[in-house]
């Protein structure tokens, strides 16, 4: 079975730029998520040369999109977008059977919305 994913434009651009910027050009995005909390989905990516063992491979126009087996799976059906506002800036997942959380650490975040931290990034200098 393969995952039905889709991922927004300026979902696209953010990994384009994360693989073009990485010490792997011409890498892949490996996108990692798990259950997590009232966003519905916790997150991590990196830029990998290739897939591994197991791995689906989306082509995102070109773009690599590598997704551990536990991670298509929970990923089917979602779309991936990235927002960059005030509130939050990373990845979301819009997934339309996830139900609204009722606690009430949840009430001024929409649902499904997960956060990919920046702060692993680094500018890489070319000699």
């Amino acid at each position: 079975m393969t995952a039905q994913v889709s991922v927004t434009p300026s979902a696209e651009k953010f990994m384009r730029r994360m693989v073009r910027f990485s010490e792997q050009p011409g890498g892949g995005f490996r996108l990692s998520v798990a259950p997590g909390g009232c966003s519905g989905l916790a997150s991590s990516f990196s830029i990998d040369a290739a897939p591994q063992d197991g791995d689906t491979v989306l082509d995102v126009n070109g773009l690599r999109v590598f997704l551990p087996a536990a991670s298509a799976a929970l990923l089917d059906g979602v779309t991936v977008d990235f927002s960059d506002s005030l509130a939050a800036t990373g990845l979301r997942f819009i997934d339309p059977k996830q139900a609204a959380c009722g606690c009430s650490s949840a009430a001024s975040a929409p649902p499904a919305m997960a956060s990919v931290s920046l702060d692993s990034l680094r500018r890489v200098s070319r000699a």
